[in-house]
């Protein structure tokens, strides 16, 4: 019956059901595994839009990059230093111009963390416009390395990132006088905090989408993937190079640091430990595992690589006390191999991805 659909209607169906799905799955998720995988499910969220912003960068003009967690750092501490107590509290001529502290609004920290991570970008991106392959993956690998020291040691002489300690009491996003970091009662209805954060990074993921599927079809999405397959081509057929692969550093660092504003707002606090190179990893792996250069396949690379380590975390422990009437491997060591053992054979049986271009739709 939806075969015999013209492809317009059938489109326009898919994207009710999408929007269905998206509007039910905290109260489905939150119904049969509580809160706290709703909060996972805000971060499959979080991924989802860094993952995207990585996909222009790795699956869209083919530069491969290990450091782009140090975009959704830059992000972060944005927020976090814009928002928070911090400054004030360091800087007592700042803290007498602002009695009232310092509570920039989510809706300026976010354009504002856009700019800076693509300016970061641009700055990562300038000098390595020779480099390719593994010789890239380094230089993005250090990169992303030196942010992630240089946040740990702005603590001296003058104390900008608090250190290794971090920075807390980061303002939670404020929506049209609706604080989101508490639980409000809507139409009768109940909304914690993890639910009300959901419906706002669902809002950004969908706009988010938007702009890359409409960056794909455009003349500078097929550039891209000309310079991915052949630069060399690419360039002796009158494609600027040099200016497109500084716009994808750009624009994939912007969407990171949008990522990062609502990572900082979500959490409350941000520290340089969240910004290690294992993240880095976690969000290449997710555009690998479902499939480099289309965007459903890093969507659903996502979900699998957010969800399967908490199921695992959740189930290792149990599973073990019953079997053994003890827990005798820690189960994030359980966890840690499991997920490995997953990507290796994902990467052997589905090497294009779980979903790669190309499958039928």
């Amino acid at each position: 019956m939806i075969n015999a659909l013209s492809p317009n209607k059938r489109a326009s169906l898919g994207l009710l059901l999408l929007a269905v799905a998206l509007v039910l799955a905290p109260w489905i998720v939150g119904h049969t595994g509580g809160n706290t995988w709703v909060r996972t499910l805000d971060f499959a969220l979080l991924y989802i839009m860094l993952a995207l912003g990585l996909n222009i960068v790795v699956g869209y003009a083919g530069l491969l990059d290990m450091g782009f967690i140090a975009f959704y750092a830059v992000g972060a501490y944005l927020a976090a230093l814009l928002s928070s107590p911090h400054l004030l509290q360091q800087f007592p001529a700042l803290a007498a111009l602002l009695p009232a502290g310092l509570h920039t609004s989510i809706w300026l920290i976010l354009p504002l963390g856009a700019l800076l991570a693509a300016g970061c970008g641009v700055v990562l991106g300038a000098p390595t416009l020779r480099l390719r392959g593994d010789y890239l993956a380094i230089v993005t690998l250090g990169f992303g390395e030196i942010i992630r020291i240089l946040l740990r040691n702005l603590d001296r002489p003058v104390n900008i990132t608090n250190g290794p300690k971090g920075i807390s009491q980061v303002d939670p996003v404020n929506l049209l006088g609706v604080n989101l970091g508490r639980t409000q009662d809507l139409f009768g209805l109940r909304l914690p905090s993890v639910y009300l954060y959901y419906y706002l990074f669902a809002a950004l993921v969908v706009l988010i989408l938007f702009a890359c599927i409409r960056l794909e079809h455009s003349r500078i999405g097929r550039a891209w993937v000309a310079i991915r397959e052949d630069e060399d081509a690419a360039q002796a057929m009158g494609i600027n190079t040099v200016r497109l692969k500084l716009l994808a550093f750009a624009i994939g660092a912007a969407f990171g640091g949008v990522s990062g504003v609502l990572f900082a707002s979500f959490q409350g606090f941000v520290s340089p430990e969240s910004f290690t190179l294992n993240e880095s990893i976690a969000v290449l792996a997710m555009v690998v595992l479902g499939g480099m250069g289309h965007i459903p396949g890093v969507i659903l690379g996502c979900v699998l690589l957010a969800a399967l380590p908490e199921a695992l975390r959740a189930s290792m422990g149990p599973l073990q006390q019953s079997l053994f009437g003890q827990v005798l491997v820690d189960p994030e060591i359980i966890r840690q191999l499991f997920y490995g053992l997953a990507l290796i054979l994902a990467m052997l049986y589905r090497p294009a991805g779980l979903w790669p271009k190309g499958v039928a739709r």
